[in-house]
């Protein structure tokens, strides 16, 4: 937040706009106003606003109108949004709330408690824009997934999971892995492999060419150095088994 915050007071009655703007200047904010939602807009558009208070019945676009067309755009969504307003019935009021404006004063309003709304929303939004940003928790894996041991493939989602840790692989990759662990501890043969990860009907030996650098690329990724099968077991002439990893730990049970 700025050391002077801007608010924008919309308001097609210009002494009442008037009298807002005196009252907010005098507590040393910065403020812009509008006669209506469509001046309003015109300046969000060209310079920062910290605080929006916006009366509802205005010519051309009322208050409601102006905060839909707020809440839509990502850079000004975060811009608290109050009514002050001479409609004072029950069902404005709950139709304000839940469109999701921040807060509601209906008129005539006591300045002490608009000025008590303003600092409250601007202390809040500062708070919300000096956070850092936390990256959204990676989803763990659902009911539907395939476990083996320590892996966890989610079938459809094109998702893995070892250890609890996501592994990242391409669409060939996680068909073929999916492939395995759906037929897990068994032997399924290289012509079914290739069929399901190129939708390829070849011979044994064609199938093998083709899936021999994707087991590599796969094999790595799960965290084997080269020459180390892993849980990726080959079966000479026939085809590929998966097994569950070594160091068995059933993850599904750590914190999370």
């Amino acid at each position: 937040m700025t050391a002077e915050p801007s608010i924008l007071v919309v308001d097609d009655q210009f002494t009442v706009r008037a009298c807002l703007v005196q009252l907010l200047r005098g507590q040393g904010y910065r403020v812009l106003d509008a006669s209506d939602g469509i001046e309003a807009l015109a300046i969000l558009r060209s310079q920062p606003v910290h605080l929006i208070l916006a009366d509802i019945m205005m010519p051309r676009m009322d208050g409601y109108a102006l905060y839909e067309h707020v809440a839509e755009n990502p850079e000004w969504v975060a811009i608290p949004f109050v009514f002050l307003t001479a409609r004072g019935l029950d069902s404005d009021i709950r139709h304000g709330k839940e469109l999701g404006v921040d807060d509601y004063l209906v008129k005539p309003i006591v300045a002490e408690d608009l000025l008590a709304i303003v600092r409250g929303k601007l202390r809040r939004a500062g708070r919300v824009a000096q956070s850092p940003v936390q990256p959204a928790p990676e989803p763990m894996p659902g009911p539907t997934g395939l476990i083996l041991g320590r892996l966890w493939v989610e079938p459809g989602e094109y998702r893995v999971w070892l250890d609890g840790a996501r592994i990242e692989l391409s669409n060939t990759e996680f068909k073929l892995l999916e492939c395995l662990a759906r037929r897990a501890n068994r032997v399924v043969r290289a012509e079914e492999l290739i069929k399901a990860t190129h939708a390829l009907d070849t011979t044994y030996a064609d199938a093998s060419n083709l899936l021999r650098p994707l087991i590599r690329s796969l094999r790595r990724k799960l965290g084997y150095s080269a020459g180390d099968m892993g849980c990726i077991q080959s079966v000479r002439g026939v085809g590929y088994r998966l097994v569950a990893p070594p160091d068995r730990t059933d993850f599904r049970n750590r914190d999370r």
